[in-house]
This record gives structure tokens, C-alpha cells and sequence, in this order.
């Protein structure tokens, strides 16, 4: 995010589990990063067209991310590493989830 002009404050936490459920990011959807952008939650390696896109299009959710750690995300990307297929999805206060974005 840094690299594409956004200012990023890092806290390093002790119980990951207290932000997920403050930010109602579904199980299914939990990852290493967290992030607040706009008052939207950013979860995973979301590419960061998809955050651009979504501070744009401002939808009624409460955010997107990417589960797990595919290889190929961003900062997942190895030379040694097969790319693997994600999608970026949203979440909302409903618990639904929906494909926002696919990547080969």
C-alpha cells in the first residue's frame, strides 16, 4: 500500500481474534492483515486496485478480503511459487459474502 501512495500505520497485536470480531470479518475469510481504509475493512492480500475500486464505488458493506494466503496475492508472490487463483470478496453486516473480484 505504501508503494501506491497510501500512508499505512502497522500495530503489531497480541489477540488477532479480538479485531476480527470487532471488525465482523467472517471465519471463513480471516487472514494475517487487517486493515481500516475509509472505515471500510480490508482483510488478507487485497490487491490494491481492489481497495481503489471499492473507496470509489463505496458499497454497503462492511469490507472485502482475501482468504488465506494464496501465492500470487500481494506479497505472496515468489519466483518459486505457482500462482494460484483467489478471489477478493465482500463481507457485510448480514454475513453475506460475494466474489467482488477474480484473479487467474
Amino acid at each position: 500500500m505504501v508503494e501506491n501512495g497510501y500512508n499505512v500505520k502497522s500495530e503489531n497485536v497480541q489477540n488477532l481474534t479480538e479485531i476480527k470480531s470487532r471488525y465482523q470479518v467472517p471465519f471463513e475469510l480471516q487472514s494475517c492483515h487487517t486493515a481500516i481504509v475509509d472505515g471500510y475493512v480490508i482483510e488478507g492480500h487485497v490487491p490494491v486496485q481492489e481497495v481503489e475500486r471499492l473507496l470509489v464505488d463505496r458499497p454497503d458493506i462492511i469490507g472485502i478480503g482475501v482468504a488465506g494466503m494464496p501465492a500470487g496475492s500481494p506479497g505472496m508472490d515468489s519466483p518459486e511459487a505457482a500462482i494460484q487463483p483467489y478471489d477478493v470478496v465482500t463481507f457485510d453486516a448480514d454475513g453475506v459474502i460475494e466474489i467482488w473480484a477474480s484473479y487467474p
